[in-house]
C-alpha cells in the first residue's frame, strides 16, 4: 500500500479567526491535508479554504462539503477555479445534499435532492474541465456557460453522501466521496462497493478517492470519542446496513441511557474501535489501518470539540501516531 494521506479537520464550531493559526500548526506538525466544513450557519467554506491555503505552503485543503442546493453551479465553479489556479494541486472540493432542516430554513428544498446533487456536480465538473455547459435540468439551468479561467488541471470534486442511492450517484458523477464521522470499516467497505457499482454503470475507469472522516481521541481513556458516538446514536439516525447487526443492541442501550453522559459511559469498548480512532498510539494505528484496509484512500482525523484539547491531541498524534502510519 502506498502512502495514505492523513489529515485533520478544522471543526466548524471553532471560530473562523482561529483558522490561520490552526492551518499553520497542521502543516508544521506534518499532516498532509486540512479539511473544512461548510455547516449552517457557521463559516463560509470557500472563504475559509482560501484563508487556509494562503497561510500554508504544501497542505492540501479540502472543502467538504458545500450544500449543493445552496449554490449555483456556475458561481461554485468560479470559486473553485479561482482557488485551484492560485493554489494549484492543493484544493479538493466537495458538494453534498446538506442537512434537510438547513435546506428548508433557507428556502432551497427541492423535490429531488438526488437530482440537485447529480446536476450540480456534473455541471461544476464540466465547467472546471473547460467545457461549455448547456443544460436544462430539473434543478440546473445553464445556457452556454464557460469559465474564462478554467484551472489546469481541474481539481477533484467529491460528494459528501451516506446512503445507497447517493453513493451510487457519487460513483457515476463525482471524482471522489467523503464519508462523515462515525464510519465503521464495514460501512466503508459497503460504501466502496456501491460507489464502484455506480462507476461501472457509467463506464468510468478513472480514480475515485474515498475520504473518511474519523473521530480522534488520542487518550488512554477516550471520553471525548465516547461522547461523540453516544450523541450520534441518540440523534436518531438509523444505523447503516453494514452495521445493522448492532441495531437491537443500540436500541437497548439508547432505551436504557437516554442522555449522552450515561450512554457514553455504557458503550461497549468495541464501539470505540469500530466508530472512532481512539486510545493510545497502537490502538489508533490499528483503527486507521482497518479503515484503509476497508477501502479508505485518505483518513481525516476530527479532533475533540474543545479547541484546546483538540490542538493538544492533534499535536500528540502527529508526534506518536503519524510515524507509525508512515
Amino acid at each position: 500500500m502506498g502512502h495514505v494521506p492523513i489529515g485533520v479537520m478544522y471543526r466548524c464550531d471553532n471560530p473562523p479567526e482561529n483558522l490561520p493559526a490552526y492551518a499553520r500548526l497542521a502543516e508544521r506538525l506534518g499532516y498532509d491535508e486540512l479539511w473544512l466544513v461548510e455547516d449552517c450557519f457557521f463559516a463560509g467554506g470557500v472563504s475559509a479554504a482560501a484563508v487556509a491555503a494562503a497561510v500554508t505552503e504544501r497542505l492540501t485543503v479540502g472543502l467538504g462539503i458545500m450544500p449543493a442546493a445552496f449554490r449555483n453551479p456556475a458561481v461554485t465553479a468560479m470559486e473553485i477555479a479561482t482557488l485551484a489556479r492560485i493554489f494549484p494541486g492543493r484544493i479538493h472540493a466537495g458538494l453534498g445534499h446538506g442537512v434537510a432542516e438547513w435546506v428548508r430554513q433557507v428556502g432551497a428544498e427541492h423535490e429531488s435532492p438526488l437530482a440537485v446533487l447529480d446536476e450540480t456536480v456534473g455541471a461544476v465538473r464540466d465547467l472546471l474541465a473547460g467545457r461549455t455547459v448547456q443544460v436544462a435540468g430539473r434543478h440546473v439551468n445553464l445556457a452556454g456557460v464557460a469559465l474564462e479561467f478554467p484551472p489546469d488541471p481541474a481539481p477533484p470534486v467529491a460528494t459528501g453522501v451516506r446512503n445507497e442511492r447517493s453513493l451510487r450517484l457519487s460513483g457515476r458523477t463525482a471524482d471522489g466521496t467523503v464519508l462523515a464521522e462515525g464510519a465503521s470499516p464495514d460501512y466503508v467497505r459497503w460504501a466502496r462497493g456501491l460507489i464502484d457499482e455506480g462507476r461501472r454503470s457509467a463506464g468510468r475507469e478513472d480514480a475515485h478517492r474515498l475520504t473518511v472522516y474519523a473521530h480522534l481521541d488520542f487518550d488512554d481513556d477516550p471520553g471525548s470519542a465516547r461522547r461523540e458516538i453516544a450523541a450520534r446514536l441518540l440523534g436518531g439516525a438509523p444505523l447503516p446496513v453494514a452495521d445493522a447487526e448492532l441495531a437491537d443492541e443500540v436500541a437497548a442501550l439508547v432505551g436504557a441511557y437516554p442522555q449522552v453522559a450515561g450512554l457514553a459511559a455504557a458503550l461497549p469498548a468495541g464501539y470505540l474501535d469500530r466508530f472512532a480512532v481512539a486510545g493510545d498510539a497502537a490502538r489508533c494505528q490499528a483503527a486507521v489501518e482497518r479503515l484503509t484496509a476497508a477501502g479508505a484512500d485518505a483518513v481525516i482525523l476530527v479532533p475533540p470539540r474543545d479547541p484546546q484539547l483538540g490542538v493538544a491531541q492533534i499535536t500528540q498524534a502527529a508526534d506518536q501516531l503519524l510515524p507509525l502510519l508512515r
